[in-house]
């Protein structure tokens, strides 16, 4: 039985540190801008609404999983493969947070990025795919709401 316990720690531990591997390529494409005034920080607007999304979305997905993993028990090897396939997904979004950036959101990477929040979390983002492909901003506007459905992980139980 210890074994088993040791074995899901291992699982989580893993996943904790791909989590962490991913936040940090994502904070190192940040770049700062070359000019002392904060008036050079309004053309990166496109850098930093997509970080702040990627980052809320990575902290949701952390938090989501970290509270899955406590009812998984023994993991399997389909599991392990599952988690395997989920944080491939994840890992993808510093690639896609950076190319949003760098296009200023334009509607081929935001679709890509929304198509990989369906990948990630196809329940909640299809709608903001779709919408992408006509009207990129409100296509990530559509992600950004989504985010707030995963904010507590928690079941909710019915009221009495």
């Amino acid at each position: 039985m210890r074994e088993e316990k040791i074995t899901a720690d291992r699982l989580a531990a893993f996943s904790d540190a791909v989590f962490a591997v991913i936040v940090t390529i994502m904070v190192l494409e940040l770049k700062a801008p070359d000019q002392p005034a904060f008036s050079a920080l309004g053309p990166l607007w496109p850098t930093a609404i997509s970080y702040v999304v990627s980052y809320l979305f990575i902290a949701i997905i952390w938090i989501n999983h970290h509270y899955l993993l406590r009812f998984a028990g023994p993991p399997t090897l389909r599991l392990i493969w599952i988690n395997f396939a989920h944080l491939f997904m994840v890992s993808l979004l510093p690639f896609a947070t950076a190319w949003i950036a760098r296009t200023r959101l334009a509607s081929s990477s935001v679709v890509f990025y929304a198509g990989l929040f369906v990948c990630i979390d196809i329940a909640y983002n299809m709608t903001a795919m779709l919408v992408a492909f006509v009207a990129p901003r409100l296509g990530f506007g559509l992600i950004c709401c989504a985010l707030v459905l995963h904010l507590r992980p928690e079941v909710r139980s019915s009221r009495p």
